[in-house]
């Protein structure tokens, strides 16, 4: 999903696979209070995926998916002597999909330059009890020369991938800390911390209070460091590199079902 564009870039198993919170625990690193009080953290590190912990739809403020949603987005970037604006569209779907015996949600997004079709991925995401959406995979596919070619994609519980937090149910309480949003070795290994939960920021739609800002790294690309804006009821409003490279994504219009 572009909530993830810049940095987030099969055999199928069909038995439901648990990964236990142990495994997952080391693979969301240092995120020892990620869904609430450490003492409860620590007893969801023990437990497994458990898919009666989700529930259907996803509903957190910062990152609402209401099915039949389509979200519109302009990118600029400059990339040495290239620079290039790419359209974006995003269609939360009323489709679902089961992955480690969760119904996820799943979100189409399109990418195009020039009118031309250049990327093409589906998403995957959940919502626990708590409130925290989870991210449960991506299948990406991108036009390079001419040839479209699968990039980045992973499924939790595929190969090892783990599902990882996009948006936690509640950031205020995780400032400054540290976690996995996705994790498949040498492949997705996105992290991210949230540094404010009362920007306020203008885009063409307008401008917005109270938005939560996360910082986005990954091992796979050192030098780059994003920024991305969420504000309370709509999700993701804008996205600027400011490290490694010069690159700005804004939200530039909404239809509802």
């Amino acid at each position: 999903m572009r909530y993830k564009h810049y940095i987030s870039m099969q055999k199928r198993i069909v038995s439901v696979i648990c990964v236990s919170f142990d495994t997952a625990s080391q693979n969301l690193t240092d995120a020892t209070n990620i869904t609430n009080a450490s003492s409860r953290a620590a007893d969801q590190q023990r437990r497994h995926i458990d898919p009666s912990d989700f529930v259907k739809g996803i509903d957190n403020p910062y990152f609402p998916l209401v099915p039949g949603t389509s979200f519109y987005y302009v990118q600029v970037f400059q990339e040495g002597n290239h620079s290039a604006v790419e359209n974006i569209k995003i269609d939360v779907t009323y489709d679902t999909k089961v992955i480690l015996g969760v119904c996820c949600e799943v979100v189409h997004d399109v990418v195009k330059e020039k009118g031309t079709l250049i990327e093409d991925t589906y998403d995957w995401y959940a919502q626990d009890k708590q409130g925290n959406v989870w991210y449960f995979g991506e299948d990406t596919k991108k036009l390079v020369n001419g040839t479209w070619v699968t990039t980045g994609s992973w499924e939790g519980g595929v190969n090892g991938a783990v599902p990882g937090l996009i948006m936690l149910a509640h950031p205020e309480q995780h400032i400054g800390q540290i976690y996995r949003q996705e994790y498949l070795k040498d492949s997705a290994e996105d992290k991210a911390k949230v540094i404010s939960v009362n920007s306020t920021n203008t885009i063409q739609l307008g401008t917005y209070a109270n938005c939560v800002v996360t910082e986005e790294t990954t091992r796979l690309d050192p030098g780059v460091i994003e920024n991305k804006y969420y504000a309370p009821g709509i999700g993701n409003i804008s996205t600027i590199l400011n490290v490694g490279g010069e690159e700005h994504e804004e939200l530039v219009k909404i239809t509802y079902p």
